[in-house]
């Protein structure tokens, strides 16, 4: 990629107005998120949030398949971020989070080796 894409540094950046990200589930209630759990969207949004180019104003969707929402609860961590609206070839569902989004990077929840192999967070 570097050789098509130049790289863009977040001083070069302007503020997200949405964000479509992957998802394992959903919860319907409130838009509970679960990854592939290795945490890298959570680290990417944090990242972004911590700058100020992510904000409450910025809108978070996922496209699922109708049997990755679920109506229960789903597990969550304090740098888990909810999603907004979760787009299935159904439905469109108008999520209501039920918490704030994490604030930023959670240092203390990083691994040695996402500091060593992730730049934006040395």
């Amino acid at each position: 990629m570097p050789e098509i894409a130049p790289t863009v540094g977040l001083d070069d950046m302007r503020p997200v107005d949405m964000i479509v990200c992957g998802s394992v589930a959903i919860s319907r209630r409130n838009g509970v998120r679960v990854g592939k759990g290795a945490g890298y969207s959570d680290l990417e949004i944090a990242l972004l949030t911590e700058v100020g180019l992510v904000t409450r104003d910025t809108v978070i969707a996922t496209t699922v398949h109708q049997s990755q929402l679920f109506d229960e609860e789903l597990p969550h961590a304090d740098h888990d971020f909810s999603v907004d609206y979760a787009i299935t070839p159904e439905e469109v569902v108008a999520c209501a989070p039920d918490r704030a989004r994490p604030p930023g990077i959670i240092r203390e929840n990083l691994r040695p080796d996402q500091l060593d192999n992730i730049t934006a967070l040395r």
